[in-house]
């Protein structure tokens, strides 16, 4: 059984992968490991070595300290929507920092709107 806080590193790993447009076997490469290892930190099968999360941290241009950002340890976050488990939000996100940042923020102030309108 995963602990909580292995399954929560492992989709921030997931995520931060995906937004940087690489696969789990360019991960693996840069980290010196074989993808299936990859897969396995995502789902959080096995957990991650210190020394191995720095690696990985470094491969993917982030502080170590990013994989535990909104990890909570109460109870209610369990059982909010994870929604970086969901391709269809990622590729959003990544499409929407592809924009232009003045660009970027009339869609911003777009989506507001459209929002509320809903």
């Amino acid at each position: 059984m995963s602990h909580p806080v292995d399954v929560h590193v492992g989709k921030r790993v997931r995520h931060r992968r995906w937004m940087v447009g690489m696969t789990q076997q360019q991960l693996a490469e840069k980290v010196g490991i074989k993808f299936q290892q990859i897969q396995k930190y995502e789902t959080g099968m096995n957990r991650i070595s210190a020394s191995r999360l720095w690696d990985i941290a470094d491969a993917l241009g982030v502080p170590v300290s990013f994989f535990f950002e909104g990890l909570r340890e109460e109870p209610e976050a369990a059982s909010e929507p994870d929604m970086f488990s969901d391709k269809e939000a990622l590729e959003l996100v990544r499409s929407y920092y592809a924009i232009p940042e003045h660009q970027r923020r009339r869609l911003f102030d777009l989506a507001r709107v459209l929002s509320d309108a809903a």
